[in-house]
């Protein structure tokens, strides 16, 4: 038991150590106007480097995201229908379907699919 804890004190103590000169060593002055300012070939730039961000851009790709991992998900359903029960594949895979499309309505239904501002 004193061997753990001495261990663990070693290896919390190595790692307060590691992000303590990690935080020291990568300090960075904001002083300076030309570090911070973007670089747009050699010249000030003409207008803020910081466009805003869509959040409805966002919101799709995160469903895009979701969906496209289902997908994925979908394919070995395809590939075990050989080597399972046809009544236990078929609800499960009912099942699956049906939560993908509950979810397809429901963004659908907020509004979350239009690409109206």
């Amino acid at each position: 038991m004193y061997l753990l804890f001495t261990v663990g004190f070693i290896i919390m103590l190595i790692a307060f150590i590691t992000m303590f000169l990690g935080s020291l060593l990568s300090k960075k002055t904001f002083f300076d106007r030309e570090k911070n300012s973007p670089f747009e070939c050699g010249f000030d730039p003409k207008s803020s480097a910081r466009m805003s961000f869509s959040l409805h851009f966002f919101l799709i790709a995160i469903i895009f995201l979701i969906f496209d991992v289902e997908i994925a998900l979908l394919l070995p359903i395809i590939v075990i229908l050989n080597v399972s029960n046809l009544f236990l594949w078929t609800s499960i895979t009912f099942f699956f379907i049906m939560i993908l499309l509950l979810g397809l309505y429901h963004e659908w239904n907020q509004g979350a699919l239009n690409w109206v501002n």
